[in-house]
């Protein structure tokens, strides 16, 4: 068994003292408050919550599962690039995980949002409405659905390490193609090369359709989806780059 790295060990520290200031401080409730990632058209949205939401996580499962993964491929990806590049992956697939969740958010409200203007709503009943669940009686039979769905994105949350997690799973993969890897539901080995663009493509179509394959219904699947792209790219830029010195160095 690969004895853990001690980045990877620091991470796992510093997501278990979060998660227990979560179900500790104020019923969890402050925690969420302060350091998840909310929209940000949101009066909750703060900047560094773009930094803090990938130490935090909604429940015991979820964050066993996502440091366990850490771990297991977080330690040799460390060892194999080192501290710096390890943590450059890890946090850039952390910040593009959040602009792809964000991204599928605003394509959500955004055209709600201008519909709702059309109609005749103003731009203060609109953020009311956001705020407090209320409907303005001037808000058109037909357009609920549209104001459900602005509602839904301007009060939506983003939690986890899992966009960090599939940003070093994809650069795992990149390193070791051929490594064989199982699922805990389905013991089954499967070389890396296929196993993650595997996993990539469920999360592509969860995103697109709703349909949980393998994780809760409110999975970020497209967070998922940045991650592991960011670290793909990542990896191709270094490997490539790698390439071309080795060519013109002999």
């Amino acid at each position: 068994m690969m004895r853990i790295s001690d980045t990877v060990k620091h991470l796992i520290i510093i997501n278990v003292i979060f998660f227990i200031g979560t179900v500790t401080v104020g019923g969890g409730e402050a925690f969420y408050e302060w350091f998840a990632l909310h929209f940000p058209a949101s009066d909750s949205f703060k900047p560094w919550q773009v930094v803090t939401h990938m130490f935090m996580h909604g429940s015991i499962g979820h964050i066993f599962f996502n440091m366990f993964a850490l771990w297991m491929f977080g330690s040799p990806v460390e060892y194999s690039l080192g501290r710096n590049k390890f943590l450059f992956i890890y946090f850039s697939a952390g910040l593009g995980a959040a602009l792809f969740q964000l991204g599928g958010a605003y394509f959500n409200y955004l055209p709600a949002y201008e519909q709702l203007m059309a109609s005749g709503v103003t731009s203060d009943q609109f953020f009311d409405m956001m705020n407090t669940g209320r409907v303005y009686n001037n808000v058109p039979q037909e357009m609920i659905t549209e104001l459900q769905s602005a509602y839904n994105s301007y009060n939506s949350t983003m939690v986890g390490a899992s966009g960090c997690i599939m940003g070093i799973l994809a650069a795992f993969g990149m390193m070791n193609p051929n490594a064989e890897l199982m699922m805990i539901f389905l013991p089954i080995p499967i070389k890396a090369k296929y196993f993650i663009p595997g996993i990539i493509i469920l999360d592509v179509i969860s995103a697109v359709t709703g349909q949980s394959f393998f994780s809760p219904s409110n999975t970020a699947y497209l967070a998922h989806v940045g991650g592991a792209l960011v670290g793909f790219f990542i990896m191709w830029y270094w490997k490539k780059n790698q390439f071309n010195q080795n060519r013109w160095d002999r």
